[in-house]
């Protein structure tokens, strides 16, 4: 059985605008990602794989759903970044070190702080436009 917030959580994704669910990915590979990151302080091999193994699958989601026709440079340089931010994931995964984690997460930061500026920007153009 369900519980109130599983129910309420589900109906704010399926709900949720493109723009939403973009910055809810970035918010949850972040927040897996420092999940990780504690689990490394605690020595704690099953839950950094776990945590690691969840932030990777957003990741590559991401990446997967990068549109190159219409994104050209741009698209080919999120392709870049989010390369990279696996590659970190694995490293941190395979040495058990959060150096690589915190090169995730600083990177993960970055692009979710300009993707909040993004789509406030649209936000604003679109009520000027009304």
């Amino acid at each position: 059985m369900k519980s109130a917030y599983q129910k309420y959580k589900n109906t704010s994704v399926q709900s949720a605008s493109r723009e939403k669910l973009l910055l809810m990915m970035y918010e949850a590979a972040i927040r897996f990602s420092k999940q990780a990151v504690s689990a490394i302080d605690a020595k704690n091999i099953a839950d950094r794989g776990l945590y690691i193994g969840r932030a990777y699958d957003i990741v590559l989601e991401l990446n997967n759903t990068l549109d190159h026709q219409v994104g050209g440079d741009i698209a080919a340089n999120l392709e870049q970044l989010y390369m990279f931010i696996t590659e970190q994931l694995t490293q941190a995964n395979v040495t058990g070190e959060r150096k690589y984690l915190e090169n995730a997460i600083r990177v993960l930061e970055i692009l979710h702080q300009g993707w909040m500026e993004a789509v406030a920007k649209l936000k604003k153009e679109d009520s000027l436009d009304r």
